[in-house]
């Protein structure tokens, strides 16, 4: 309330009177000097309150005992909005702990979006089942593929998904870059080479690397004793070359054993797929990991070293510095992943789909990947693991996930 209803010597109207006796707080900012003037007053049992009027609390004093910081408007409204940094200085909790949540929190996101989006983006997968397999050939494979895929309906596509799909699908887009890094890590700690580059690393320079990741710790740029005797006679290149490719296979595989089965359910169906995997004689693993497994291993695999080996290591090398920022990244990374990485990827793609094409054929028995080769190659020459219809039904199915 203004000071209007007071007089100098602290005696109060009839109004404040009232106030007082229902046991209230009143704040003034009048004249500037963010003092705290609360009334005096005193309840039944003579319990002395705050004096009204008093300047004992200004914006840089000490807590007061009668009227606390954290409970004074004046002081509450003057304290400044802490910033990013200030918050990044003090944390809410230990670093590691903050550190693990915003990890934990960042990989339930993705997880459930990647599920999110896979679900909705179902046709679009059933096109590339369809298109990188033996069920279509020669010309408009595409148009093929999505006749094929929307013959029972067009709610034919979502029929497919289950719960192991939804739990796959989970894993993969939570868990798969840690796996990789796992793997990176150990690898380069038991041979003595640089990790792949992580994080803020990939915007800087080449030489900028250097030991984060090796066994010993050392300066930024500086590579560890194993690394620089490993370049000097001339095979630290292949090491370290070799060390990415096997930690890419064991994160391609940790990956197939998720989600093979899973994808080949949708591929033939699940009633279907159920039929066949009762006739099928394999052991529980070889139940759990699904038909066609090794594929699925070898086309993981690939686009694993593109998306966390090459597309960090030439972005890092060949890009620009002036040219780095995330944006950059995004669109470099759509390019070597998306794009080229898929070259590749969709001929493993294709002998997935036709060793799952010839194992249903056979009522359920496995088939050598050798016979499925040869009788694809004697079919259609290389047309029958690449086309260009081939190539873009694996990017639009990867797309949207990808992409955001």
């Amino acid at each position: 309330h203004g000071t209007g209803g007071q007089s100098g010597d602290g005696r109060s109207t009839s109004a404040s009177r009232s106030r007082r006796r229902l046991g209230s707080f009143f704040v003034s900012v009048g004249g500037g000097t963010g003092a705290c003037v609360s009334r005096s007053m005193s309840d039944t049992r003579g319990t002395r309150k705050h004096e009204m009027g008093c300047a004992h609390l200004q914006f840089d004093s000490p807590d007061c005992v009668l009227c606390p910081r954290s409970i004074c408007p004046i002081v509450v409204a003057a304290r400044p909005v802490p910033t990013a940094e200030d918050l990044e200085a003090a944390p809410s909790m230990p670093r590691r702990v903050l550190d693990s949540a915003v990890v934990m929190y960042r990989s339930v996101g993705c997880g459930l979006w990647g599920v999110a989006l896979r679900c909705a983006g179902m046709p679009l997968e059933k096109i590339a089942f369809y298109a990188n397999s033996g069920q279509v050939s020669g010309a408009y494979q595409l148009s093929q593929a999505a006749r094929l895929t929307f013959a029972q309906g067009s709610l034919a596509p979502y029929r497919v998904i289950g719960s192991a799909s939804i739990v796959a699908w989970f894993l993969q887009y939570s868990c798969m870059s840690f796996v990789f890094q796992l793997a990176d890590s150990a690898f380069s700690l038991g041979l003595g080479v640089d990790r792949v580059a992580y994080g803020v690393a990939v915007s800087g320079p080449a030489a900028a690397q250097g030991s984060q990741g090796t066994g010993r710790a050392g300066p930024p740029g500086e590579a560890s004793p194993a690394a620089v005797a490993a370049a000097g006679i001339g095979w630290g290149s292949m090491l370290k070359f070799a060390k990415d490719v096997a930690a890419a296979s064991v994160a391609g595989a940790v990956e197939s054993a998720v989600s093979n089965r899973a994808e080949a359910q949708r591929y033939h169906g699940l009633d279907r797929f159920r039929s066949l995997e009762a006739r099928t004689p394999l052991s529980r693993l070889g139940r759990w990991l699904g038909p066609a497994f090794a594929a699925s291993v070898s086309r993981n695999s690939v686009m694993t070293y593109s998306a966390f080996v090459a597309t960090p290591a030439l972005y890092q090398q060949h890009v620009p510095d002036h040219s780095k920022s995330s944006s950059s990244l995004f669109l470099f990374g759509l390019g070597v992943n998306m794009f080229a990485g898929n070259l590749v990827a969709v001929t493993q793609q294709t002998l997935w789909g036709r060793a799952l094409d010839t194992w249903a054929a056979g009522g359920g028995r496995p088939v050598p990947y050798v016979t499925v080769v040869r009788a694809a190659l004697r079919a259609e020459g290389l047309a029958a693991f690449i086309t260009p219809g081939k190539w873009v039904s694996r990017v639009l199915m990867n797309a949207p996930a990808e992409g955001t």
